[in-house]
């Protein structure tokens, strides 16, 4: 075996980082150095298992090259040279001291396999930290052209992940995870205002349509008055009862959506402006909820695994509860993209109500002549 590493090798010994993990990588490497044979006892990881590359060559090296004589493997190097030979084909910081200290700081080469589990929990908890990671990211790239549906796609391989480390590890009852939650990131303020005061108006104009926009909940609103105001709609729709601005507004009075201060003035106002079709905001707003969703829950689960303290159990039960509110809202957003009928074009109602106009009149239907008197 080379006695001294070449001068531009990194001297891993100095570098060793304060996680626990890197020491029990030090020590399964060192067990599988010391008796190559115990390889055979261990399962559930690969080369790409371990945290650094130096560590992931040298398990990828004993793992390719077939174990020694254990006579002759204690008598002499020669396979150790092989295996460093091999690594430093992908780690050129290996050196033979690193490996003689990989043989020293392993305490008990029997408990390979317990070291094997430690190492593969400690990458489940990467895999799916990097998995949330790609999560959120991709719910805050504006340069998508698809969002909701490359956000559901990354929600969908997180989810693999999650299933995954479940069949490696059973999420046990009532293991939740005690980290603590970020707070959830406000979407575009300005942006979801003006969209959900068109939704509202739209809907006091039409009330006909709130019938087609079920699948949107007051949750989904951004603002808590406009929250309000929507119960206040869908509930007047439910009991089959006048809607208008003013209706609405004595509504709002009677649940209490006025008693945040807002002038009812405001609320006229905003109820009496009307633009585009009800379909359009209510799959807007439902589409911001839904990444807001997806971006809250990847946070959520990133945090989860961000977390060393949680064990693989927690991680899965953590994340697949975050994983839910993903598809309870996806499974809103499929009743959006449904078939439809052709829509036909809305046109705003008149500002004021006023006499019938001429034409209006033109296609009122006939009165019936009255029936002569005896």
């Amino acid at each position: 075996m080379p006695a001294a590493p070449e001068p531009d090798e990194d001297d891993l010994d100095a570098i060793t980082p304060p996680q626990p993990v890197f020491h029990i990588e030090q020590a399964l490497l060192g067990a599988l150095l010391l008796d190559p044979h115990r390889l055979r006892d261990v399962n559930g990881i690969a080369a790409d298992s371990f945290s650094t590359a130096p560590h992931a060559a040298l398990y990828a090296a004993i793992s390719t090259l077939p174990p020694p004589d254990p006579a002759e493997h204690a008598k002499n190097t020669r396979w150790l040279d092989r295996v460093l030979t091999l690594g430093r084909e992908q780690a050129r910081g290996l050196s033979a001291s690193y490996l003689h200290t990989l043989i020293q700081v392993c305490p008990w080469p029997r408990h390979a396999p317990a070291y094997a589990r430690m190492v593969e929990a400690e990458h489940a908890r990467r895999r799916l930290q990097t998995a949330a990671e790609h999560l959120v990211q991709t719910v805050h790239d504006a340069s998508l052209p698809n969002p909701v549906q490359t956000a559901l796609a990354k929600a969908d391989a997180l989810s693999a992940v999650v299933d995954d480390i479940a069949s490696r590890f059973p999420p046990r009852a009532g293991a939740l995870p005690r980290t603590t939650v970020p707070p959830q990131v406000a979407p575009n303020r300005s942006e979801a205002v003006e969209e959900e005061q068109l939704l509202l108006a739209t809907a006091t104009a039409h009330p006909a349509d709130i019938e087609n926009v079920r699948w949107l909940l007051p949750d989904d609103l951004t603002v808590p008055l406009h929250a309000g105001l929507w119960r206040c709609l869908t509930a007047l729709v439910r009991r089959c009862e006048a809607v208008d601005p003013v209706t609405v507004l004595w509504e709002a009075q009677q649940r209490g959506v006025l008693d945040d201060g807002s002038d009812p003035r405001d609320v006229i106002r905003l109820l009496a402006e009307p633009a585009g079709s009800l379909d359009h905001w209510g799959e807007r707003t439902l589409q911001r909820s839904l990444l807001a969703t997806v971006d809250q829950a990847g946070r959520r689960i990133e945090a989860y695994a961000g977390d060393s303290a949680n064990t693989p159990f927690q991680l899965v039960v953590g994340a697949r509860r975050s994983l839910a509110d993903i598809a309870a809202i996806r499974s809103r957003w499929q009743h959006t993209t449904v078939s439809a009928p052709a829509r036909r074009p809305r046109l705003a109602p008149p500002a004021r109500a006023g006499p019938p106009t001429t034409t209006a009149a033109a296609v009122t239907p006939t009165a019936r002549p009255a029936r002569a008197t005896r």
